[in-house]
Order: structure tokens, then sequence, then C-alpha cells
């Protein structure tokens, strides 16, 4: 559909919102559930382009004393990513290895095994990720081994805008030992700027599995089959944040109207030589650059001359440059406030610092940016000191809001941009700024980020309820399109919030087609300030809990999208629908929840 088609603000008929039983066209992904020995994973349709090779099986499982065993627990992809490659690099390097995403890994194995390594995420602030609950409950609860003959190491990944900066790999390390393993080696914090941990602690990893394998006796040259195909790559595959391709921006627009107090950009991206083949729940990582008034306003305020050349490393650059490209300064982070208290020693921010200080240093980092601490706080700074205590700049990653069996070569966009004023000046969000301000025809760097966990049914029989309110409803469209450009049977439900119906209905017009046409069976929709009583999508979850019931004990796979505070509140009123309408215990209704999380049925895209 016509990206103009979406400013169209014509009312919906309510009954349009309620039981519209209608058949609902939908894909066949044709992922099938790979599962063979010890692993399992999600296989995809490989195209001509680029993509991540397929596990194989293993042509013979060795012994647990004779092999390294890796193991991780991602939401956004950085900790599978870095898992994948320990677990070829030891491959590569003639050791016997296995691959397991945590939610796969055979529970009833973990007292035999010898020698492990995890790598796992921390989403937020203190969340784990979906694929590892289980395995973190288990080894929580009564039921884990000792774990005395077990030798392993951890890699955490996090993020420093949190306090809770990579609790769930803390716990986990500290989890192992307490049942008896013997930690290898340190545990690792790697911040989103990753390489700069995750590099010399892959490296330490391999050098000490290879002694470990080496005293329990396995031969040298003992392998398993590769757990990635030889393939020859496309050149394709190589797009990265680190090596992203150069596309071009085909439409962008607003999709609230001029006075809502949201502003929120449909943006469409050609792909057409990049042959990046994505799935609907993939996202579009986009290499951003800072506001460029950000970047003078905080050259001003620490009185520093932005052509001054600045070396980190082996690279140099102009202090402008390191400030509008290389270092991230719309996110202020831990050891950023703890760089300024030592320059500034102010005592009230340093008292930040203190661990009994979470939820205030949690505020000061959500609420300010690093420029709005640099103007509290006087302290002198030179260059490198500056670009030195700045966290690098890293890609954002947006749900691709399209399929490409609607839109070919496209990847399509739904991006709410970030500008509020203050006394101090206008801030803005990186990547959301960056978007906004590119038009038609400008050039951006972007590379495919795969979500495997958050994919469509296989069976295009099945039903699908979709949780997605504001920009969590990217995705979303993508599903619809895909599913009735397949011609699937099931249904599709949608819940959606936003403030108010009239300025921020984003997608209006399509919703009401996909309505019409059937590709869309039911909506409800909660726009909060639209009355005295604010209203969420978590409550109408609730209204319609025996429908919802209905279709999860049919067999319908449900998905939320959107910020970790709204996916809480999603799976609190999709529990009290269980208790509600199930007859279950708030106890046995998370075993409800966590069965349909290990059926693939129940998936989370959340930031």
């Amino acid at each position: 559909m016509p990206a103009t088609a979406s400013l169209s603000r014509l009312p919906l008929p309510k009954d349009r919102f309620q039981h519209l039983d209608l058949l609902t066209e939908g894909l066949d992904t044709a992922s099938l559930w790979w599962l063979s020995g010890y692993t399992a994973g999600l296989a995809r349709r490989v195209a001509p382009g680029p993509d991540v090779p397929m596990p194989v099986r293993a042509a013979a499982e060795p012994d647990a004393g004779a092999r390294l065993t890796v193991v991780y627990g991602s939401q956004t992809g950085n900790a599978k990513r870095l898992a994948e490659q320990l677990a070829q690099q030891a491959e590569t390097g003639g050791l016997a290895v296995r691959l397991l995403r945590a939610d796969a890994y055979p529970q009833r194995e973990l007292a035999q095994e010898r020698l492990l390594y995890a790598v796992i995420s921390t989403q937020g602030d203190g969340d784990a990720p979906d694929d590892a609950r289980g395995l973190l409950d288990f080894l929580a609860s009564r039921r884990a081994p000792k774990l005395d003959a077990l030798s392993f190491a951890v890699l955490g990944l996090g993020d420093t805008s949190y306090p809770q900066f990579c609790v769930i790999g803390r716990k986990l390390d500290a989890r192992l030992a307490e049942l008896g393993g013997k930690r290898l080696f340190a545990f690792g914090e790697a911040d989103l700027d990753l390489d700069t941990v995750a590099v010399p602690w892959a490296k330490q990893a391999l050098g000490i599995a290879r002694d470990v394998l080496k005293a329990s006796g396995q031969p040298a040259e003992a392998r398993v089959t590769p757990l990635r195909p030889h393939l020859e790559v496309a050149e394709a595959a190589s797009w990265s944040a680190t090596h992203p391709f150069t596309a071009e921006i085909l439409a962008a627009q607003r999709i609230t109207t001029a006075d809502s107090a949201k502003d929120v950009r449909h943006i469409e991206v050609n792909l057409a030589e990049s042959r990046l083949d994505y799935q609907p729940g993939d996202s579009l990582g986009v290499v951003e650059r800072n506001p460029e008034p950000l970047v003078d306003a905080l050259l001003e305020t620490v009185h520093l001359d932005g052509t001054a050349a600045v070396s980190v490393g082996d690279v140099t650059r102009e202090l402008r440059e390191w400030l509008y490209a290389k270092r991230e300064i719309t996110r202020l982070n831990r050891p950023f406030v703890a760089a300024l208290a030592e320059r500034s020693g102010d005592a009230e921010l340093k008292a930040l610092l203190d661990p009994a200080q979470g939820e205030a240093l949690r505020a000061l980092l959500e609420a300010s940016q690093p420029i709005d601490l640099l103007q509290r706080y006087g302290a002198e700074w030179t260059p490198e000191a500056l670009v030195t205590a700045l966290r690098p700049l890293v890609p954002r990653l947006y749900s691709i809001a399209s399929s490409r069996a609607a839109v070919e070569d496209e990847a399509h966009l739904t991006v709410a941009h970030v500008e509020y004023p203050t006394p101090a000046g206008t801030r803005w969000g990186a990547a959301s700024h960056w978007l906004a301000t590119r038009g038609e025809g400008a050039q951006i760097e972007v590379y495919l980020e795969r979500n495997e966990r958050f994919r469509l049914p296989a069976d295009g029989a099945r039903d699908v309820i979709m949780i997605g309110p504001g920009t969590g409803v990217a995705p979303f469209r993508g599903f619809v399109q895909e599913r009735a450009a397949a011609g699937a049977t099931g249904r599709n439900w949608l819940f959606f919030g936003n403030p108010h119906f009239h300025t921020d209905f984003l997608y209006q017009l399509e919703w009401q087609a996909a309505l019409k046409d059937g590709s869309l069976t039911r909506m409800d929709v909660a726009f909060s300030r639209d009355q005295a009583e604010k209203v969420y999508v978590q409550q109408r979850v609730r209204e319609r809990g025996k429908e919802l019931y209905a279709w999860l004990e049919g067999g319908a796979h449900l998905y939320v999208c959107g910020a970790i505070s709204m996916a809480r509140d999603a799976e609190a009123a999709v529990r009290d629908v269980l208790v509600t309408h199930g007859g279950r215990t708030p106890e046995t209704a998370d075993e409800y929840l966590n069965a349909l999380r290990e059926q693939h049925r129940y998936a989370r895209d959340v930031y």
C-alpha cells in the first residue's frame, strides 16, 4: 500500500474491531523446527542472497568430557552471534563443540557436563532474555544438580545505561559456582561496544578450552561435523554493524497528525542491491550519526576545539568527528557518571554511584543525557579524556514493519522521533533524529539483524494474537502482510493502543482495509487519553479474556512487541486471563506461559 494512504484518518465502525469471524489469509513460512541429537533451532528458507547458514546434525556426539558446550541466551541477537563465533573458532581450532540456544539445552544432561561456556544478555534493567528463562529457573530451583565436575566461564552482555548492568550473567556465573562448578576465569562484562570485552574473552576462552580438553585426553584431531556448512556466502552476508549497506530512502513521512504530541515516521528503505532477505520479525540495524546541534552544544559546554586531533589506539580523528559519528552523546551510562564524578569531585554525583542509590541513579540515567551532567557539574576535560569517557556509538535496531511478499526489495520502518525541549536546550534521540531528518533520496547505512525467536507459525492454519501498542505495532504490519500474501487460513487478532484516536492511530487506513478484506480478523484498540480514565492495551486484554483464552486453548500463537515495561504489563494481563478464565492459580498460570514459550507459541520483541 502506498505510504500516503497511511495519512488518512477515516473513523472505523466499532463492530469492525470486534468479532469478524472471517477466514484470514496468511503465511505458511516454510520454517521447520529442526531437532537432532542434542541440538535444536529454527530453520528457514535460504534465498540466493545473504543468510546465516543453518546448523547441521553432528556426525557423532563426543563424550561430555571430550567436548566444549557453548550455550547462549539472546534477546536481540548479539549473544547468539558471539556464541556462534566462539563455537566456529573452537571447531576451526580442532575442538569438539556443540552450540545450543538456552531453551534447547537438555537440562537432564547438565550433571554430566564437563566444559561449558555461556554467553548471555541482560535485557534492559535486569530482565533475562526470553530464551534463557527456562534454564535459569531450572538452575535456581532445588532440582538443579551438583556440578562438581563442571568447568565453566560466562560472558555477560548488557548496557551500562541501566544500573543492573549484566546482572543476569553475574547471577548465572554465581549460581554455577554455587552448585560446585569450577570457574575457569573471571566473568566477562560487555557493554554495547561488545568487541572490546568479547574478543579478548573469547581468545582466553579458546586457549583454556584447548588445555582442558587436552588434559581430558581428547585427540588433537577430534571434531564434529561442522556446526555451519561450508557454503559459498554472497558478499551481502558480510553486511553488518561494522560493514553496513548504503541504502536509499524511498519515502519518509509523518504518520501522526501535526497536533499530536508524538512524532512517528514511516520510512521506506530500498534494499534492491543488497540481496538482504529478511523475514517478518527481523530488525534493520541503522548506523546513525549524532545531531550536529548537540555536538556543537557539547563542545561549547566543555570549552574544547572541535578540530583538535584525538587518537584512540591507532585511529586519529578530529574531536568533532568523534562526537558526531563515533561516540554516544544522547544516552547516559554509569561509567560516564563515574568519570565525571571523579573529574568534578562532586560529592552528590559520587553518592549516586553507591549501590544503595540504585533507584536515584536509574532515574538520572533515564532522564538525562551526557550534556545535561556536563552543564550541571563543572570539570576540566582534555579532548582525549572526553572521548575516552564517552561510550562508542552503536547502531540502533528497528523492527521491520513490512513483508517482502508485499513490498519486494524494500524494508519499512516505524520510527518514533525523539525530540524534546529542556531549559538548557533541545534534546534528541540519535537514530530517530537521524532518520527523521533524512528525506527521500537520502542515503543511510543499514544491516540485517535476524530474530529467529520472533517468527510466524510454520502452520498457516494457526491463529495469531498480536499485542503491539505505539511503534510496537511495526512487526505486526509485516506479519499481516505476510500471512495475507501466502493465503494462510489462521485468524489474526491485533491489540493496538496510543494516546489519541484522531492523532495517533498508526496505519489506520491499512488496518481498516485489512479488516474489510479479512486479512485481519479482529482488532481491539485502547486510546489512553480519549476519556477521563486512562485505558491501555492490557485492560483490553483482560476485557477480552474469555475469547483470548479460547484462542490460546485452540493453539494460537501469542506475540508482544514494545517497551519492556509494557511487555511486563501485557504479560501480567495474560496471566490474569489464565487465572480468571482458565481456572488456574498464579503459579500454574506462569507454568502455562512457560509452556507456551517452550512450544514457541509465546514470543516477545521488547526494547
